[in-house]
């Protein structure tokens, strides 16, 4: 399972090639220097130069090579080389001396102040990706007859998770999923994004109604926003105070897959996902979704939309709009479904390989330069055919068409609170 997504070989390619060059430098400055002071006209004192050698070794390849070769440097200062270092006076060489050997130092104690901020950095990321692999925890390859792939590209740079959660669970219920994106991007979200999970992974065995799940979500973000009003406002009374924080919203798919196939959602102003076939992707649903968590409270009838039947072979591509909303230079949106028709193209559909190209041409169509958290789930049915229930697709009932993939509201499907 791909859990995070770098940011592109480019930017891993420019790296080592800084690196290079900051290792071969140095030595490159040295000979130069050197070179210049044997070809130059008398009057011409360029020895000095060589004291930015060490500063630029300590940059590049540590404190021992700023060592060396500030050693380096320091006896070529007091060696003549060429006509104007024999015209030099030994005051003049031994002051060029003693000022490579001051820049030695202060460079020398420099790079080992770096290292030790290195090592704190180094130390904060693993602490931090640990956290951050609880909060939005890596889903297993295979789950309940479904093959997964999924994976978060946070718009914060060096962070792993961002405002964009999702989420899978096979429960007594049938396989669960919610996909949900956080008002904002990056580090700010994560709170919001770590409340709502936590209440969909117990939510999603202990309700056995789909639309409890959702007010289960609705009742964890209402907290969440009091307890964050509150913090921000420690001096106020036991009322809750006027925040910003309830200006947030969050909008969530939640979908539930049954044993056949048949697939109920439930939607909070999220994008409809797309159905992926080989070399074809369609919406897989049109319903008119309600409105995103934190904004509305939710109605108290709370209608399934019926998505008709996922069919083995057949896989579920989850996202959020950062998808969709992604622009180039020019100002052009990534073109989604085409990116999908061409992901699409193996039999059967591969969500690793989805998840991978779709990516990557993210990243190449915005220069690998995102300006919204993005996530994407891709899911495939595994599953042994089973006989087609009614209403599923390829059924004609009541003269429909064949292949027709209902998305209406189920009436019989209401839950109360």
């Amino acid at each position: 399972m791909i859990r995070t997504i770098a940011r592109g070989g480019a930017r891993v390619g420019a790296s080592r090639v800084w690196r290079t060059l900051l290792l071969v430098l140095p030595g490159l400055w040295v000979a130069a220097v050197l070179l210049w002071e044997i070809l130059s006209p008398p009057q011409a004192q360029l020895i000095q130069l060589l004291a930015a050698a060490p500063a630029i070794a300590c940059a590049g390849t540590g404190r021992r090579s700023c060592v060396l070769l500030g050693g380096l440097c320091a006896a070529f200062a007091l060696v003549p080389v060429g006509t104007a270092g024999r015209d030099e006076s030994i005051g003049t060489r031994c002051g060029t001396f003693a000022a490579i050997l001051a820049v030695v130092l202060a460079s020398y104690l420099t790079a080992g102040r770096r290292a030790r901020l290195q090592r704190e950095l180094e130390s904060a990321r693993a602490v931090a990706d640990a956290a951050q692999a609880v909060v939005l925890r890596p889903l297993p390859p295979r789950l309940d007859g479904l093959a997964l792939a999924a994976g978060q590209l946070s718009a914060s740079r060096g962070a792993a998770v961002g405002g964009d959660l999702y989420e899978v669970m096979a429960t007594a219920h049938g396989v669960r999923v919610v996909m949900g994106d956080v008002r904002g991007h990056g580090l700010a979200a994560i709170g919001t994004v770590a409340a709502l999970l936590g209440s969909f992974r117990d939510a999603a065995h202990e309700e056995a109604e789909f639309a409890d799940v959702l007010r289960r979500l609705e009742r964890a973000l209402d907290r969440h926003h009091r307890e964050r009003s509150r913090h921000e406002h420690p001096a106020s009374s036991a009322t809750d105070p006027p925040s910003p924080v309830a200006e947030d919203f969050v909008t969530v798919l939640l979908l539930e897959i049954r044993p056949d196939g048949t697939v109920h959602a439930l939607n909070c102003g999220h994008p409809w996902p797309y159905l992926l076939t080989p070399g074809q992707a369609e919406p897989f649903a049109q319903a008119e979704p309600l409105p995103p968590l934190g904004l509305f409270p939710l109605p108290e009838k709370l209608p399934l939309t019926d998505c008709g039947q996922l069919l083995p072979g057949e896989a579920l591509f989850l996202h959020t709009d950062g998808a969709e909303d992604a622009r180039n230079g020019k100002g052009h949106f990534f073109p989604l479904p085409a990116a999908l028709t061409e992901a699409a193209k193996a039999q059967p559909v591969e969500p690793r390989d989805v998840l991978r190209d779709v990516f990557t041409g993210l990243q190449h169509h915005t220069a690998g330069s995102t300006t919204d958290d993005v996530a994407i789930l891709v899911l495939r049915n595994d599953r042994p055919a089973l006989s087609a229930p009614l209403g599923a697709r390829g059924c004609d009932i009541g003269g429909s068409a064949a292949g027709a993939r209902p998305a209406t509201t189920d009436p019989q499907s209401t839950n109360h609170l």
